[in-house]
């Protein structure tokens, strides 16, 4: 099973006490961002192109447990960057894990062979190893050749000494239906990982390759022809079934941005991991002064193509909250494939975009350099 048990029972129930105290803006997951410095240089991340006295900041262990503590989330994913490259990136997942929070430590695993010594397996952590594909298509959208058979190999090491282990796909335009089929066969029949977090690109606004994003109709017939050849093969993601169903079309959600609040190096990001458009300095202060009904498909043009998990798996997740038997039936039968589309949401009155985040940076980077 791609989610133990005990993480459904627990985020199940969490997402219980929400609704019976009447809460409607609430996290599901704490994006928790240690640093930005990675030891690759992946086209498609608009999370390195910083300047150096940006890259070489750190959270510290006491900042990010009080962002678990003060965000409240049950589960906390690690992205970066490459975490691994935090010195003390041990004691910081220690620290979670001994809150009873289910940890996602996302690495693209060139450290991790020569890290797992300083972890613990635990059914509260996760090692969510990044592979955009096989072989070819992964060295290639990483631009370095070799990183997926270390990727491999740290993986089958990570399984060995008793981790739990995952990988996260990000699929560009671009990708087939048929190499995306294969790589899911492999990912679960040879490298027998947990489940696979999988999502379409989103044009990061600093990302070095902005030509190779899906748009939203491209996205849900590529995930549909993968689905096709998919029947029958019980292929295992670390997502909800009806996330899964939206990737397809089969659904019309709006974002939850608040469901992934990110804290990292500058504070905590408005309004989502993939937006940069502000930062607040206090969870709480994002949570009540973000403007978010200003924010998502059919609000606002930056928005416009996003499908991804860190905006949509919290909406998808409340709806099987609210229909659990229509989530049982995707989960038992798969996503359809053939029936027409859900409706789109209109784009007509969605605001222009706003390219604020080059100023933002260098005003945040005076800032730091002033402290």
């Amino acid at each position: 099973m791609a989610i133990p048990l005990i993480q459904q029972f627990r985020v199940g129930a969490y997402l219980v006490k929400q609704r019976l105290k009447g809460v409607e803006r609430f996290p599901m997951v704490l994006m928790l961002e240690p640093l930005f410095r990675c030891n690759l240089a992946c086209s498609g991340c608009g999370k390195i192109d910083y300047e150096d006295s940006i890259l070489n900041r750190r959270l510290s262990v006491q900042e990010c447990l009080d962002a678990v503590d003060e965000c409240g989330a049950p589960v906390v994913s690690i992205p970066g960057g490459e975490p691994l490259l935090h010195k003390d990136i041990a004691a910081i997942v220690s620290g979670i894990v001994a809150r009873k929070k289910f940890v996602y430590l996302c690495t693209n695993a060139l450290l991790l062979e020569k890290k797992l010594d300083q972890f613990t397996p635990s059914p509260y952590l996760t090692f969510s190893v990044h592979l955009d594909g096989l072989e070819a298509e992964h060295d290639r959208s990483v631009a370095q050749k070799g990183v997926f058979k270390r990727a491999v190999s740290a993986i089958a090491a990570a399984k060995a000494k008793g981790f739990r282990v995952n990988v996260n796909c990000t699929l560009f335009d671009g990708a087939s239906a048929d190499t995306a089929a294969q790589f899911f066969d492999f990912a679960t029949n040879e490298l027998g990982v947990e489940g696979v977090t999988v999502s379409p690109g989103y044009a990061y606004e600093r990302a070095p390759d902005q030509q190779h994003f899906l748009n939203r109709q491209r996205t849900k017939s590529l995930f549909r022809d993968i689905f096709r050849k998919g029947k029958g093969k019980k292929w295992r993601f670390s997502q909800s079934s009806l996330f899964i169903s939206f990737l397809a079309g089969n659904e019309t959600y709006r974002c939850t941005p608040w469901g992934n609040p990110t804290r990292n190096v500058f504070g905590w990001q408005r309004p989502c991991y993939l937006l940069g458009e502000g930062y607040a300095s206090s969870f709480k202060d994002l949570m009540e002064e973000t403007e978010w009904d200003r924010y998502g498909t059919g609000a606002y043009e930056k928005c416009a193509d996003c499908m991804v998990h860190c905006g949509y798996e919290a909406t998808a997740v409340a709806d099987t909250f609210a229909h659990p038997l229509k989530a049982l039936k995707v989960a038992l039968r798969g996503p359809e494939t053939e029936a027409p589309m859900a409706a789109e949401i209109p784009l007509e009155k969605q605001r222009p975009a706003q390219f604020v985040f080059e100023g933002l940076v260098k005003r945040l980077s005076e800032k730091l350099a002033a402290e």
